[in-house]
């Protein structure tokens, strides 16, 4: 059946509901079908070729309605499970690509005159030499194959893949226990000089299945391999492979091996492998490349994890790489030491990929009792580390690590409990604390920014200045209008006045009332605007000056207002630390530091204190996309919470304005800013939502 143009598609299976952004992959609206199908629907899906799927057919078939069958893509995940949902599907309206029964929409594609490559020949060889420069697959969080599972005297080696046993797969695929069984023996037979390797699947390993070749094990000439292993560095070490069904097979082909099939798989067929089952209706011959185009160009979906939308197979290459840069800079156990329960609850997803990594302890005396070694990091909030936590990180070499919000953090504060989608992780000091070089501080000061990053920088800031982004993104954004007179608009923003920024990174200004005094004693002309803090305004944390006082410096003073759209009506903003001089910065305004905040002493800041610690060592002159480059692009760590995995700063932007959005208009915005008693509730809930969890 030809796919619909359709607008709005019923959704039967549970598990298919809860996908992310499930819609993005269908052709319209998909909407979830509890008991009674509603009478407009243009199309019906299900969940590949089980039960699942039998309702979503009979409706379909009962209303004369296109049913179409979903199943996972090719690069699907980081990981296995629910804890990775997928970032590409394959929607099928004929039959699914692993069912040799019946015709499915790739077959059809396949046995066309389509030509496979027309307009995309450079974009295939790209995709297939970025998946096997990177290794990728379907799943990708396991390790690269150890060489010392390989036999060293080996002469040849053969490749047997296993499956789970009653794989959909394996069941439509023309096979059985005994293709297995048959397989592992041709193998043998065939290649009398070479050593077999019988490579069990992932989910056997782990004990959830069983596979057809379990009771297999190792001998003079046959090695069993049960570990997670990247299956393309596995397949690069191989001379020849055997499977039934399995995908594995398919990328066996790209690698340039011969490939026994003793199933029908979507690839055989088609003159690329030695095929022992034959398949009929597949009429034509297909190179590998014309394989590779119709299944993971033209079949398969792929979500763009920026903009939610449908995407590419690179936007897909992109976020697995991405993954894989995560897992490979923190390898080791994450050990969190001090952090409260909910502020645990809030961090552990972006401290690993692999949560059994990550370990909350009370103390470092609770740490020791881990025995942390060189592969491992113990993670602290703040800057304050206790000193037993150092000494413990000396002794055992494992690495320190201070954590603390990122620049573009939520909508909603942190001090109400809110989950953060950027954090960062400093092993050298922390941002904010000028008294010793941080990891942003080494950036900026060595860093080689290349034009690329330059200019995606100069992107970034754009579209926070033309989106009005903030680390908080609570305020209301009409615009500023202040009966300034023409004199010079000062915006001076307020601070709290605990925040470690103050503590650590001012001497003569440290208060919201000395900075007042200080701007009003150098511009006693200008009509000076003070903003509080919004945590302080919030009843949250300290440094709220009495509004009369205020008055007494300030000509105005605004609690309506964002201080986005205050920096955009003021002609300079004079602060201690606070994160509205970068703001002000990225907006292209004259920006006077009392203090030493991280983005001083590069030649962008007028900066009062500048013979203070910390300042004299930041000798490099930048330009402000080489600020923003460092500080948003390099050093910050941004999470996405819908797709569980690491992601970019872009993508984060648009998270923000679109949640930011969506709650204006329907007026929660206004219920997460204001109502003391309403917020004090939904933390209590936050607060008690972990308590069961690890300390």
């Amino acid at each position: 059946m030809p796919e619909p143009s359709a607008s709005t598609i019923g959704v039967f299976n549970r598990g298919l509901k809860r996908l992310p952004f499930l819609s993005a992959f269908l052709d319209g609206q998909s909407v979830p079908v509890l008991l009674i199908a509603p009478s407009r629907l243009d199309a019906t899906v299900g969940w590949g070729r089980r039960k699942y799927a039998r309702r979503a057919r009979r409706v379909a078939a009962a209303r004369g309605l296109p049913f179409a069958c979903a199943e996972d893509g090719f690069l699907r995940s980081y990981g296995t499970g629910a804890h990775f949902p997928p970032l590409s599907l394959v929607i099928d309206y004929q039959g699914m690509y692993y069912d040799s029964t019946c015709p499915s929409d790739l077959e059809s594609l396949l046995n066309s005159g389509q030509d496979m490559l027309a307009g995309i020949a450079d974009a295939v060889l790209r995709a297939r030499a970025l998946i096997f420069a990177e290794r990728l697959s379907k799943y990708n969080h396991a390790p690269l194959l150890d060489e010392a599972m390989l036999r060293p005297d080996d002469r040849e080696r053969v490749l047997v893949i296993d499956q789970t046993a009653g794989d959909m797969s394996v069941v439509l695929g023309g096979a059985d226990a005994h293709t297995f069984a048959a397989m592992l023996s041709a193998a043998r037979t065939e290649n009398p000089n070479s050593t077999v390797y019988v490579k069990t699947h992932p989910e056997v390993t782990s004990g959830r299945k069983t596979g057809y070749l379990t009771e297999v094990q190792d001998d003079a000439r046959t090695v069993v391999l049960r570990q997670e292993i990247n299956p393309l560095s596995l397949i690069e070490r191989m001379d020849r492979v055997y499977t039934v069904t399995s995908t594995m097979g398919f990328e066996a082909v790209m690698a340039g091996k011969p490939v026994t099939v003793l199933g029908v798989p979507w690839y055989a067929g088609w003159g690329v492998t030695d095929d022992r089952q034959p398949c009929p209706r597949r009429t034509r011959r297909r190179s590998a490349d014309e394989l590779f185009a119709a299944a993971y160009f033209h079949y398969a979906r792929y979500l763009n994890p920026v903009t939610r939308q449908r995407g590419s197979i690179f936007d897909v290459i992109d976020w697995l790489v991405r993954q894989r840069e995560m897992a490979a800079r923190y390898p080791g156990r994450m050990i969190g030491v001090g952090f409260r329960r909910w502020k645990a609850s809030n961090v552990a997803a972006l401290l690993s990929l692999d949560q059994a990594r990550v370990i909350f302890v009370p103390d470092a005396a609770a740490a020791r009792a881990l025995h942390p070694d060189s592969a491992d990091c113990l993670v602290h909030w703040g800057q304050a580390v206790p000193a037993e936590l150092s000494r413990l990180a000396a002794s055992r070499g494992a690495r320190l690590l201070r954590m603390e919000d990122g620049f573009l953090r939520s909508v909603g504060l942190g001090s109400d409990l809110i989950r953060p989608l950027s954090v960062v992780l400093d092993e050298r000091g922390i941002y904010f604390d000028p008294g010793q070089a941080s990891d942003l501080e080494h950036v900026l000061s060595t860093a080689e920014f290349s034009s690329d990053e330059r200019a995606r920088a100069r992107r970034v800031r754009e579209f926070i200045v033309r989106n009005g982004v903030t680390k908080y993104n609570l305020e209301p954004r009409p615009p500023a209008t202040w009966p300034s007179g023409g004199r010079e608009v000062v915006l001076v923003p307020g601070q709290v006045e605990d925040d470690a920024s103050i503590r650590l990174g001012c001497n003569a200004v440290r208060t919201n009332l000395g900075l007042l005094q200080a701007v009003r004693q150098v511009l006693p002309n200008a009509y000076i605007v003070y903003k509080p803090h919004p945590d302080v305004m919030s009843g949250n944390r300290v440094g709220k000056l009495a509004l009369p006082q205020a008055r007494e410096l300030a000509d105005h003073v605004e609690t309506r207002v964002s201080v986005v759209n205050c920096i955009q009506a003021c002609d300079a903003v004079h602060t201690m630390t606070s994160l509205a001089g970068f703001d002000a910065l990225l907006r292209d305004k004259r920006v006077v530091v009392y203090g030493r905040p991280f983005y001083a002493g590069w030649g962008l800041t007028e900066d009062v204190a500048t013979e203070e610690a910390g300042v004299p060592r930041r000798q490099r002159q930048l330009t402000l996309d080489e600020l923003v480059a460092g500080t948003l692009l390099r050093y910050a760590i941004y999470w996405d919470w819908d797709l569980m995995g690491a992601t970019t700063c872009e993508a984060v932007l648009h998270q923000l304005v679109e949640t930011r959005n969506a709650l204006e208009a329907s007026g929660d915005l206004e219920k997460l800013r204001v109502g003391f008693s309403r917020r004090q509730w939904r933390k209590l809930r936050i607060l008690v939502g972990p308590w069961g969890s690890k300390a």
